[in-house]
């Protein structure tokens, strides 16, 4: 598996935020398949950064509801990555 297909997309919320200025974690959408190493070696070449730690959880879908018609969205995998210490991963460079 490559390392792009590995890593889908960062989850940017009002928490992941604040992980990301006080605990030095960053938060992905990765592939259902990958494990904890693989995800790591993947961050680490993609981004040019040093992993301290990786924690991952599976995130189920939510129902939703569109009139009487009743949905869900896809379950997903979330992978939370510690950084080593001075490292950084810069997505949005602010005003």
């Amino acid at each position: 598996m490559n390392q792009y297909d590995i890593i889908k997309r960062p989850v940017i919320t009002e928490k992941t935020n604040i992980q990301k200025e006080e605990n030095n974690q960053i938060s992905f959408e990765v592939d259902k398949r990958a494990n904890r190493v693989e995800i790591a070696r993947a961050i680490e070449k993609i981004f040019n950064v040093k992993v301290a730690k990786t924690r991952t959880a599976h995130v189920k879908g939510k129902i939703k509801r569109r009139g009487r018609i009743l949905g869900k969205r896809k379950d997903w995998k979330k992978a939370v990555v510690t950084l080593m210490p001075g490292e950084r991963i810069d997505f949005f460079e602010g005003v």
